[in-house]
């Protein structure tokens, strides 16, 4: 067991013997490391402005992703190399993403202009993109500027960020590899005592036997959601388990029949799997939450977590997506939609925690389409997310799985507008008139900050024309202002 964490930062090794649980990136950058480059926005992941790259070696590969340090519990960053803006410039030059950022006049106040510089520092050491505003803009969509205006931040990023790299980061990259791997170990973290701790196991069975000690931990995968319960809610969260050094829990497997991905994969890391079930999946993933947190947040995490709005569990759930849970001593599998009982309240008994899930492909003869609805395009929660799986025979519905989040207290299913919809014609719209008007029937959603009931209600009935629309051959094109590549689809 180790009661230390250890990290890389400006080339040199930290090691660090007093970490508390709830403490961030961004606390030890600028409280402890008095290193103030990297700035306080938001606290919430939302603005960009307190982001950091953080690398690791993915398949042996070096590999920088940016981070929110606002809401990355600083614990998390074991065993990889912390990147800020003050490690950029080498023998006094400026990196070449800040000399741009300069010399085109991206910035003014310079309040958000950190932020923007590590995010485009990642897109400096990403390979094969393709020189594009749309790459650039999809990379900062977690960034926010209130006073320069985008154009010369994009116009740095396209001038600067798509040659091969050429930094310091890159002349030392074999050296900064050897260190990672020097870093990794097989040891349990365990940072504090019985009332207080922080800890990291590094197997499945330590996991298992340190949760039924200690069943009011707080698990955390990505902190995207958990960050929050600290920077907003000033939650004080005595003892947490962070799952990062379970090896093999963020796996993503595809078969043919699916994809297999533990409970620690990410958004980034699942996404090209998931567009390969579909390319709706594809395109709701691009559109959860943020290059930042898409990098930190986990399916697993966002399941677990059980939130009524989640954005992901509708679509799954339309799938016929199975859980995997563990505790101490068993184990079990369940269909996700059962896993949801009441806002707040997951199927899961003390001790129990999510290892996995499994994601059915949709066979040759069923139809999948999902939609999310929310108030701004890029990195927002959903007013309502949508999801459909028709099974169709000779144009006709045979079987229908409809599921909507942000419509009732969890995710849900519509039962009455799916049986309404068996034996309907896709070639005959008023076939579909029983389902929508089920529909109204299978919820009654509420009002909040993000949408009105009646409004819900109306985009839900909507969303079902939609999908049944495009289900008959109506082109994506006619009915969406962005289209995903549909044709690998079908």
């Amino acid at each position: 067991m180790r009661d230390t964490i250890r990290f890389l930062k400006d080339g040199e090794i930290v090691e660090l013997a007093k970490v508390r649980p709830t403490e961030t990136v961004l606390d030890y950058l600028r409280l402890r490391a008095r290193q103030t480059g990297t700035k306080e926005g938001c606290g919430e992941g939302d603005c960009g402005a307190c982001t950091v790259a953080v690398g690791r070696l993915v398949a042996g590969k070096l590999t920088y992703q940016p981070v929110n340090s606002c809401i990355q519990l600083l614990a998390m960053i074991d065993g990889a190399e912390l990147v800020t803006v003050e490690d950029l410039t080498s023998d006094g030059r400026l990196h070449p993403v800040q000399k741009a950022m300069a010399e085109l006049n991206g910035s003014q106040c310079g309040f958000c202009t950190p932020g923007f510089v590590m995010s485009l520092f990642t897109l400096y050491h990403a390979e094969g993109q393709a020189r594009s505003r749309k790459v650039v803009t999809e990379w900062i969509a977690g960034n926010l500027c209130r006073c320069t205006g985008y154009r010369p931040i994009v116009d740095a990023a396209l001038e600067s960020c798509f040659d091969s790299a050429d930094d310091a980061f890159a002349w030392r990259a074999n050296e900064t590899r050897e260190k990672l791997r020097e870093l990794a170990d097989s040891r349990d973290i365990y940072i504090g005592h019985g009332e207080g701790f922080v800890a990291s196991p590094a197997t499945l069975d330590g996991l298992a036997a340190l949760y039924a000690q200690n069943p009011d931990a707080t698990i955390v995968a990505g902190a995207t959601d958990v960050g929050l319960w600290i920077t907003k809610h000033l939650k004080d969260l005595p003892k947490v388990i962070w799952l990062g050094r379970i090896e093999g829990l963020d796996r993503v497997e595809e078969t043919p029949s699916g994809v297999l991905m533990g409970a620690t994969a990410t958004y980034q890391t699942a996404e090209a799997a998931m567009s390969r079930i579909s390319p709706d999946l594809g395109e709701l993933w691009r559109r959860i939450g943020s290059k930042q947190v898409r990098a930190s947040g986990t399916v697993g995490g966002n399941i677990a977590n059980g939130s009524p709005i989640g954005d992901t569990p509708p679509a799954l759930i339309v799938l016929g997506t199975t859980l995997e849970i563990q505790s101490k001593d068993d184990s079990r599998t369940l269909p996700l939609e059962e896993y949801f009982l009441d806002y707040g309240k997951q199927d899961r008994k003390m001790g129990e925690f999510v290892t996995g899930l499994f994601v059915p492909r949709p066979a040759p003869n069923q139809i999948f389409r999902c939609y999310k609805i929310s108030k701004r395009f890029d990195q927002d929660i959903s007013s309502v997310m949508g999801a459909f799986l028709f099974t169709v025979m000779d144009q006709k519905i045979t079987e229908a799985r409809i599921a909507f989040g942000g419509m009732a207290a969890t995710p849900k299913r519509a039962p009455g507008a799916e049986t309404s919809l068996i034996g309907a014609s896709l070639e005959d719209p008023s076939t579909w008139a029983a389902a929508m008007k089920a529909l109204m029937s299978d919820y009654t959603p509420m009002s909040d900050m993000r949408a009105g009931a009646e409004y819900r209600m109306e985009t839900a009935r909507a969303l079902l024309a939609k999908a049944l629309m495009e289900a008959s051959g109506t082109a994506a094109a006619q009915l969406r202002l962005r289209v995903p590549a549909m044709e690998a689809a079908e």
